[in-house]
């Protein structure tokens, strides 16, 4: 009964670690060559989708992947490379407001206010990604993250119906790297159970037009 039972055991693991790898594979595949880190060799899309994140880690100091991501989203627009940005992020409580915390920085580094447009119920990747469809009118886009990040939303926005293409900002190395790409792994595995749900993004809301 025992060998019966740590058999079925190891069979379900190694089906797990299989439909992992899988799920993973699929994306990398179905994303090669629409991600970008050179500003020359990207295309031009009107409008550039920044992923929200969180300032600060738990820790208090600041978050690398967010630094990143502002400095790849000015870069992209200064370069001409897109007209306007939309800032898709977590606006859960009063206090935590990703997407308004995200144009403050990036009217720092000199984007006008006029070209930044916020998705205040950007509250997982899913969601920003439709939202950038249905709500924003968007039919192609330049989503703007970490290359692991931008693979995801990219496969995601081609199921929903929506071109994309990623910039990668900088990612990061070390302890902190490694935790945020073990987590992926487990992220694109629930990529594939909300399409499979047909799973809906928390909010709609009546339609924006950016221009």
């Amino acid at each position: 009964m025992k060998k019966k039972l740590l058999k079925i055991i190891g069979t379900l693991l190694v089906l797990s670690i299989l439909l992992i790898l899988a799920c993973n594979l699929t994306i990398d595949v179905a994303t090669k060559g629409k991600t970008f880190s050179s500003l020359e060799n990207i295309p031009k899309n009107r409008v550039g989708l920044v992923l929200g994140t969180s300032k600060k880690l738990v820790s208090g100091l600041p978050n690398p992947y967010y630094t990143n991501r502002i400095h790849a989203t000015a870069a992209l627009f200064t370069a001409n490379k897109i007209d306007f940005v939309l800032v898709s992020g977590d606006n859960a409580t009063i206090y935590y407001n990703e997407p308004s915390t995200i144009k403050k920085d990036l009217m720092i580094e000199g984007i006008p206010e006029d070209k930044i447009f916020l998705d205040y119920a950007g509250f997982r990747t899913l969601d920003s990604m439709v939202r950038a469809n249905v709500v924003f009118g968007l039919d192609s886009v330049t989503v703007i993250s970490q290359k692991f990040h931008n693979e995801r939303a990219i496969y995601l926005a081609k199921q929903k119906g929506l071109k994309a293409i990623g910039y990668n900002a900088k990612d990061i190395k070390g302890q902190q790297g490694f935790k945020v790409h073990f987590r992926e792994y487990f992220a694109r595995v629930k990529v594939f159970i909300d399409l499979l749900l047909n799973t809906e993004p928390r909010f709609y809301g009546n339609k924006i037009e950016i221009k």
